[in-house]
C-alpha cells in the first residue's frame, strides 16, 4: 500500500480542485481542516486518512449534505411522497431548475469519485476495503444514471478537457461485474472490520455488506427486467443465491454526526422549513389501508389534528386555499422534526439516521422475480410479498396482530378529501389478489410504501414498473411533460453543456431520444 499520494492521484486532486479533500467540516472528517488551509501544499495521505475518505464518499453519495436541491425538490416530488406548499417552488409543476440539480450531479463527481478512486489506488483489489469502495461506487452511480441516462462513467475522475458519456446499458453491465467481484472478495473477509467506525452504515460488518451488495444487485436486475429479461434473471438469481437482506436489523441506515449542520439528516433539516407536506397519493393509500406506518411517516396537521395531504402541482392561487396551507396538511413524522405550526424544532437532525436501504425491499423484489418465473429462493410471490410487509412494519416498529390484520386487509385506498376532490388513487386492497395484474400492482404499491422516504429509488421504480398508480400533477409548466404524463428523466445539466459540450451532444445519440424530461431511459419500457 502506498503511503504517499502517487502521481495519478495528484492529477486527480488537481482536476477536481482538491475535491478529494473538500471534506473540511462537513462530515466526520473535521481534522482535514488544517490540511485545507494551504491550497497549494502537496498533501500526503497515510492509511490513517483512508477510512475518512470512505466516510466522506458514503455521506456525499447519500446526498444528505445537499438534500433539498439534490433530492427533495426532484425525486421526492416525482415519486409523490410529498407535495410542495411553497408557491415559488415550480418543481412540483415539473419545472426543472438546472442550477438546483447541480446539487445532485456535483457531489458524485467532486466528492464521491475522488475519494473512491484514491481508495482504489491505495488498496489491492483483493482487500475488503476495495470491495466496499466498489459497492459504494455502484450505489452512487446507479442513482446518477437513473436520473439522466448516459453519464460520464468509465472516465469519471480522469483529468481531461472533455470527458465522454457512456451508454446506460454499458454502465449497468459494469455495475453487475463490480458487485459480483466485491461479494466474491468479501466472502473471504468476514472476520475483518474494513474501515471500522468510519463505515457510517455498517461499522465494517462484512456480512451485512455482502447482503447489501446482493440486494443492490437484485434491485438493478429488476430494473432491467423489461429491456434485458435474460440478463435480469441471471443477475437476480445470483444475487438471491448469494444472500440478500432479510430483517430490519440489517437495514442500511447511515449515521449522521453533529460536526456541522451540513452533516445532519438532510430530510430532518429541510422538514423544519415548512415547504412540503404529505401528498394526496400517500393519504389515499395510507388511510384506505388503515396503515399503522402513517403515524411514523407523518404527523397530524397542526390545525386539524388529522392526517391530510394535498395534490402535486398546485398553482400559487391554489396553494393559498385553506385546505392547502401548511397547518392544514401533515408534515413528515416526528422521527425527523417537531411540528409546531408556524415553526418547527430541529432537535433530531443529528440523531436520526439516514435511510439508505431497507430489507423489506429485497422481499418485494423477490416477489416480483417469482412472478417472472425466476428462482428467488424457497418461497412464492405471495410469501415474499407478505414477508416484505412484515419487514417494513418491523423497520417502523410494528409487529404482531396489527401487522397480520394489515396483510389480510380488504379495504381499498380512499378519496383523500382534498381541494381537488380527487377520487381514490386505486381500487386494490392489501390482501393478496387473485390475478397476476393485481398482484404486480400490489407488489409495486407495497414496495413504494416500504421504500419511504427514499424518493430517488421510488421514482425509479415508478418509471420502471408503472406502480403504484399516482395522481397526475394538477398543473405543469413544462412543455415537454403535460399533466397527462409523468416526468421521465432529468436533462443533461447546463454546466456540462457549457464545459463538456461535444461529449453531451454525443450523449444524446446514446439516449435514444431528445434531451428532454419526457424521454424514457434505456430500462424504462412500457
Amino acid at each position: 500500500m502506498n503511503t504517499i499520494i502517487n502521481q495519478s492521484i495528484r492529477k486527480t486532486l488537481r482536476f477536481v480542485g482538491l475535491g478529494v479533500l473538500g471534506i473540511v467540516a462537513t462530515s466526520c472528517t473535521e481534522d482535514f481542516v488544517e490540511m485545507n488551509k494551504s491550497k497549494t501544499a502537496v498533501v500526503v495521505l497515510t492509511p490513517n486518512e483512508f477510512p475518512k475518505l470512505f466516510s466522506q464518499a458514503l455521506s456525499q453519495g447519500s446526498h444528505h449534505p445537499s438534500y433539498q436541491t439534490g433530492q427533495n425538490l426532484f425525486s421526492d416530488l416525482y415519486a409523490q411522497y410529498f407535495a410542495t406548499t411553497t408557491p415559488n417552488f415550480l418543481s412540483d409543476r415539473y419545472f426543472i431548475n438546472m442550477s438546483w440539480i447541480n446539487s445532485h450531479w456535483n457531489p458524485i463527481y467532486t466528492q464521491v469519485v475522488p475519494q473512491l478512486k484514491t481508495l482504489f489506488e491505495n488498496y489491492q483489489p483483493n482487500t475488503a476495503e476495495y470491495a466496499l469502495s466498489n459497492i459504494w461506487w455502484v450505489f452512487s452511480f446507479h442513482r446518477m444514471t437513473d436520473h439522466y441516462g448516459p453519464i460520464p462513467y468509465f472516465d469519471a475522475g480522469i483529468p481531461a478537457q472533455s470527458v465522454k458519456y457512456d451508454a446506460q446499458d454499458k454502465i449497468y453491465d459494469d455495475f453487475f461485474k463490480r458487485l459480483d467481484a466485491a461479494v466474491t472478495v468479501l466472502k473471504g473477509k468476514t472476520a475483518e472490520k474494513p474501515f471500522g467506525v468510519a463505515d457510517i452504515i455498517y461499522a465494517g460488518d462484512v456480512n451485512k455488506w455482502i447482503k447489501f451488495a446482493n440486494t443492490l444487485r437484485l434491485r438493478l436486475a429488476l430494473r432491467i427486467s423489461k429491456v434485458d429479461p435474460a440478463r435480469a434473471k441471471t443477475e437476480a438469481e445470483a444475487a438471491v443465491a448469494g444472500g440478500v437482506l432479510t430483517s430490519a436489523a440489517e437495514d442500511a441506515m447511515m449515521v449522521r454526526t453533529a460536526v456541522s449542520s451540513a452533516d445532519a439528516n438532510g430530510l430532518s433539516r429541510i422538514a423544519a422549513w415548512g415547504e412540503f407536506r404529505m401528498s394526496a397519493t400517500m393519504e389515499s393509500f395510507l388511510k384506505g389501508y388503515n396503515d399503522p406506518r402513517m403515524t411514523e411517516f407523518f404527523q397530524p396537521a397542526f390545525a386539524t389534528k388529522t392526517y391530510e395531504g394535498l395534490r402535486n402541482g398546485l398553482s400559487p392561487a391554489q396553494l393559498i386555499e385553506p385546505l392547502n396551507t401548511n397547518d392544514n396538511n401533515s408534515n413528515i413524522g416526528a422521527r425527523w422534526v417537531r411540528n409546531t405550526g408556524t415553526g418547527s424544532g430541529w432537535e433530531n437532525i443529528f440523531a436520526v439516521k439516514a435511510d439508505i436501504m431497507h430489507a423489506a425491499e429485497a422481499y418485494f423484489l423477490r416477489a416480483e422475480g417469482a412472478l417472472n418465473g425466476w428462482n428467488m429462493g424457497g418461497g412464492t410471490a405471495k410469501s415474499f410479498y407478505e414477508d416484505g410487509i412484515r419487514a417494513s412494519m418491523a423497520t417502523w416498529g410494528f409487529s404482531g396482530a396489527a401487522v397480520d390484520a394489515y396483510i389480510n386487509g380488504t379495504t381499498p385506498p380512499v378519496a383523500p378529501g382534498d381541494s381537488q376532490k380527487s377520487p381514490a388513487i386505486s381500487n386494490i386492497p392489501v390482501k393478496w389478489g387473485a390475478t397476476e395484474a393485481v398482484q404486480r400492482e400490489q407488489i409495486g404499491t407495497q414496495k413504494w410504501l416500504a421504500l419511504y422516504p427514499d424518493g430517488m429509488e421510488a421514482w425509479a421504480e415508478v418509471r420502471r414498473s408503472g406502480y403504484p398508480k399516482l395522481y397526475n400533477v394538477v398543473n405543469s409548466v413544462n412543455a415537454d411533460v403535460p399533466t397527462t404524463e409523468f416526468i421521465k428523466r432529468i436533462p443533461f445539466i447546463d454546466a456540462e453543456r457549457q464545459n463538456n459540450k461535444a461529449a453531451v451532444e454525443a450523449a444524446v445519440s446514446l439516449l435514444g431520444g431528445p434531451d428532454k424530461a419526457s424521454t424514457p431511459l434505456w430500462w424504462d419500457k412500457d
